[in-house]
């Protein structure tokens, strides 16, 4: 039987909003909340104007603009790289595998470089006392925070959202660390500020006999042939236009695990170590090296391939060598002009360092159109790469979506 209706309550009921209208209210709420992500200053990293913009499509999940800005905003402040490294299996078993052997019962551990949190978990699983992960970037400590939490974590870990070089003992984490684990290598394990980032660590942030992950790292160098790599960065003409004088702005090329394999880069001799980092007693001071790089193979020298090995822990290696796998770039420096070289030829490098970039110059007793002389200049100054200076909103909501490359 149907409940009776007064006419005072028919008229409430005519009132309410329909479907289409609450639709249409929500559409409006939503590019409400799009206009003030847009005014909103970029100073804290985006995270106010990530969440604006979440708030909107929440309300309206079809909101063109709300969706296309919201992913610029990722993409400006989140570099794409950390989904390739979170992904690649053999890295993170490594790390298990070395957290898992150094984390000691009642340990202190800071972990340098949050990310999405993998290796202060896996610190805390090891059995830590407490793990204070530090990440300057406000919308990637944010999510951190959640993805500790998702796992039960929370109480065992604290996400610290600033730069390691601004954390103070006593006053951000309650006494110095027994352990530091960082991840913070690029490519040739220098652009990414590793080398002063751990100096200060070591020295400011961790007791006197503290352990580290990784321990130490050595840069090493090889002649290779690819004719492919030859086609991508130095292509001789296009459409009959010869392109030739294009080259000189490209001397390094900068491949990326897909550009590796189908590259087919072949080694025409050993690897030569270049330099050893210890990161457990790490410093910043340069440092250059003359090697001798040998060729065993007849071939056509294309490049001066560099890659990097890292002890982690006793016994585990991690590396970007010309023929392993994983999420890492790798760096080849290309000659002006392909070379045929023979087996026993020895070209003469010198390799030179600072606290953040790598140069290689060819001697003078190879072929004068082989010599070259590169910079491996990947990155800016470290305070530069840990807080990026904010984009003016306006840049990010005309531009295109900003490509950033993990070189390592």
């Amino acid at each position: 039987m149907f409940e009776e209706h007064s006419p005072k309550d028919a008229a409430k009921i005519s009132a309410l909003p329909t479907f289409d209208e609450q639709a249409e209210s929500d559409k409006q709420k939503a590019q409400k909340l799009v206009a003030l992500a847009e005014a909103a200053p970029l100073t804290d990293g985006g995270l106010r104007t990530g969440e604006l913009l979440s708030e909107a499509l929440a309300l309206d999940p079809t909101n063109h603009q709300a969706q296309i800005f919201r992913e610029r905003l990722y993409q400006t402040f989140v570099p794409r790289w950390h989904f390739p490294m979170l992904a690649d299996t053999a890295r993170n078993t490594a790390y298990a595998r070395a957290i898992e052997a150094k984390v000691q019962p009642g340990d202190i551990v800071l972990d340098i470089g949050c990310g999405a949190g993998l290796t202060a978990m896996l610190a805390a699983r090891a059995g830590a006392k407490h793990v204070y992960t530090c990440e300057c970037q406000p919308l990637i400590a944010e999510a951190a925070k959640q993805v500790i939490a998702d796992n039960g974590l929370s109480d065992r870990i604290t996400v610290i959202s600033k730069w390691s070089h601004d954390i103070v003992v006593g006053v951000d984490i309650p006494e110095a660390a027994d352990l530091v684990v960082s991840e913070i290598v690029d490519a040739m394990l220098l652009g990414e500020g590793a080398l002063a980032t751990l100096t200060h660590a070591m020295k400011a942030l961790a007791k006197p006999d503290a352990r580290a992950i990784p321990e130490r790292g050595t840069l090493m160098a090889q002649l290779v042939q690819s004719d492919k790599l030859l086609e991508i960065w130095h292509p001789e003409q296009a459409e009959g236009f010869d392109l030739k004088s294009f080259h000189r702005l490209a001397n390094i090329a900068q491949v990326t695990p897909n550009d590796l394999t189908a590259c087919g880069m072949q080694p025409l001799g050993p690897t030569q170590d270049l330099f050893d980092f210890d990161f457990t007693n790490p410093n910043i001071n340069p440092a250059h090296t003359v090697e001798q790089l040998t060729c065993t193979t007849t071939g056509t020298l294309h490049a001066v391939f560099v890659s990097f090995e890292m002890d982690l822990a006793d016994g585990i290696k991690v590396d970007n060598e010309i023929h392993s796998g994983g999420h890492w770039g790798r760096s080849a420096f290309m000659l002006e002009r392909p070379c045929v070289v023979t087996p026993g030829e020895q070209w003469t490098i010198t390799a030179q360092h600072d606290a953040s970039r790598l140069s290689v110059h060819v001697h003078d007793e190879q072929p004068p159109a082989a010599k070259s002389s590169w910079v491996a200049d990947t990155w800016a100054p470290t305070a530069a790469k840990e807080e990026p200076a904010p984009l003016p909103q306006a840049a990010i909501a005309k531009q295109g979506p900003t490509q950033t490359h993990r070189l390592h």
